[in-house]
């Protein structure tokens, strides 16, 4: 019983690791990275879908990516949306090509975008921290219930913490890469 839910615990954890892992990924460095656009959202015949199920993005350079739209009509529509997106990009519309140049970042941006890098990383931390906070709790009723000893709950309490630190370090570990790739010149 107590080993399920050590198990369970590790998956949700590592699941809260790899959702920061995503979030990271869509903030940009100097480079360019398909995944910069994943979470634009355009209006397609009246509803909002994501870009990739629009249109092609792919890298052209370390500093241009490329939107090619699946259908000629929705070239404007797609241009609009990545304007729209809160994310400085400028598109220039080369017949039915979206090239998006990515503006250098300057200090005050990448000093931004490190606060938001370590407000994630906090997020998963928490995540991380309320799995736990569940997994103790319900090894607590195992207790209470006479399921199993005293001894037993002290050990998987104990189980539990290791566990918990290791994830948080990946937490830590991605922030601190993530803090190096964005103060890169």
């Amino acid at each position: 019983m107590i080993n399920e839910l050590k198990k369970d615990a590790e998956v949700r954890m590592g699941k809260s690791v790899e959702s920061l892992k995503n979030e990271l990924t869509k903030l940009r460095t100097g480079r360019a990275h398909t995944s910069l656009l994943e979470h634009i959202m355009v209006d397609y015949y009246g509803s909002e879908v994501p870009i990739n199920q629009v249109a092609n993005v792919s890298v052209a350079d370390a500093r241009t990516l490329t939107v090619t739209p699946w259908e000629k009509q929705m070239v404007k529509t797609v241009e609009k949306a990545i304007m729209n997106s809160n994310m400085g990009l400028n598109p220039a519309t080369a017949g039915e090509v979206i090239r998006v140049p990515l503006p250098p970042l300057t200090e005050e941006r990448r000093k931004d975008m490190i606060r938001i890098v370590r407000q994630e990383g906090e997020n998963a931390r928490v995540a991380i921290r309320n799995i736990r906070r569940d997994v103790l709790s319900d090894i607590k009723t195992l207790l209470k219930e006479k399921e199993i000893t005293e001894d037993d709950e002290r050990r998987a309490h104990d189980d539990i913490q290791k566990i918990t630190d290791q994830y948080i370090a990946k937490v830590d570990k991605l922030v601190e890469e993530k803090e190096k790739d964005l103060m890169e010149i």
